[in-house]
């Protein structure tokens, strides 16, 4: 139960903060030079390639949960007469995807705590 509540809070977190990196991006869509950035999971994304796990309690943890779990890359697509390679409607895109992918991580978070509040209470 409590793995499944890390799961969707982890992803809730990581949505939130790409949208902060999706509106950084449309903030700066008129500045001359910059590149817009994407929020990785990167965490996922190594354990995915790797395929690391711990077999014996004298390793080291492959993915210590100290390690940041977000990371942010620039993008080198577009370029524009001032060469910002900001693409506004795209940006617009991934920013209504982020906030319905955020709004279904919370609601499923909200069901999964009525369930264990019912569980605790009984009712």
């Amino acid at each position: 139960m409590w793995e499944k509540l890390d799961k969707i809070s982890e992803m809730a977190s990581f949505y939130l903060e790409r949208s902060k990196v999706i509106q950084g991006n449309i903030a700066n869509a008129d500045t001359p030079n910059y590149v817009p950035k994407e929020l990785i999971f990167e965490r996922q994304l190594t354990e995915q390639a790797l395929k690391l796990k711990k077999t014996d309690s004298k390793h080291i943890d492959p993915f210590p949960e100290e390690t940041k779990k977000f990371k942010v890359e620039e993008l080198n697509k577009y370029s524009g007469y001032d060469k910002n390679r900001v693409n506004v409607d795209e940006e617009l895109g991934k920013l209504a995807e982020t906030a319905v992918m955020y709004k279904t991580l919370v609601q499923a978070l909200k069901k999964e705590l009525t369930k264990m509040k019912l569980s605790i209470t009984g009712r």
